[in-house]
């Protein structure tokens, strides 16, 4: 059961981030996997009243806010335009209707669980998170390292041409995902991101050379199988490492021809 002493809503990031540096203390999202756990909270920090919650568009990027929800970023129109819909797949089967209403995206980004749908993609997107103490750092960086207590403000998507698609193995639907992956196809190379290993996403690059003549059904095969070769896969509940091997190759291939001008 979860039980909090005290509820802070924070009236300005220095108010929230003093708050959160005491270990007993944390900051609420959604608040929907903390309330499922076993703990005393000292202060739980609200973020509700410090203006996260909007999805701003500029000329170069769209910066969104970390208490924007999940469904907000389903139903954006402007998110689905410059990801082609990868936003709205990368979270549609997250759950439910109602449980996205609540999830946040700082939640989402900042936990950088091993499951995420969300920190996945965002990484394929070349995202960069903005922390209140921090300041902004690449999420490819930013998830490798370990946790510290900052306030993930924003996370800035850039507005670069190219093609995206998002892709992942689910048991059943709604449930946790076996792998997930996101490509990016950009004028600068192919972006990568494969999750749910069961480990964090990471973000892999892999050989471009392989992509050299365009986007075919050999040369798919042939980059993903050597993304493949360079990620680490474990098992647990869901799956076994042998069976997530096996499924990376497939989406990445079908993400990258998702990813061809006449898909």
């Amino acid at each position: 059961m979860l039980t909090i002493k005290r509820y802070v809503r924070a009236q300005s990031l220095d108010e929230a981030y003093t708050l959160c540096q005491k270990r007993a203390n944390v900051v609420l999202g959604g608040m929907l996997w903390l309330k499922t756990q076993n703990r005393t909270v000292d202060t739980a920090i609200d973020l509700c009243d410090l203006g996260l919650s909007n999805i701003e568009e500029t000329p170069d990027a769209f910066r969104i806010g970390a208490m924007v929800t999940l469904r907000e970023l389903e139903q954006h129109p402007g998110l689905a335009a410059l990801t082609g819909g990868a936003m709205a797949e990368s979270v549609r089967s997250i759950v439910g209707v109602q449980f996205r209403n609540l999830a946040t995206v700082g939640g989402s980004l900042y936990g950088r669980f091993g499951f995420s749908d969300v920190l996945t993609l965002f990484l394929a997107l070349d995202a960069v998170v903005e922390l209140h103490h921090g300041g902004a750092v690449p999420l490819a960086d930013y998830a490798a390292r370990p946790y510290e207590r900052d306030i993930l403000t924003h996370v800035v998507v850039p507005k670069q041409p190219g093609r995206v698609a998002y892709l992942a193995q689910r048991n059943v639907s709604t449930d946790f995902p076996v792998l997930t992956c996101a490509v990016a196809v950009r004028q600068d190379g192919v972006r990568c991101a494969v999750g749910a290993r069961p480990m964090k996403a990471k973000l892999y690059e892999g050989d471009a050379a392989l992509l050299a003549g365009g986007i075919t059904p050999e040369s798919a095969a042939a980059f993903a199988e050597q993304v493949t070769s360079e990620v680490s896969f474990g098992s647990n509940l869901r799956a076994g490492a042998d069976y997530r091997r096996a499924i990376c190759k497939v989406l990445v291939r079908r993400a990258l021809l998702a990813c061809k001008e006449d898909a």
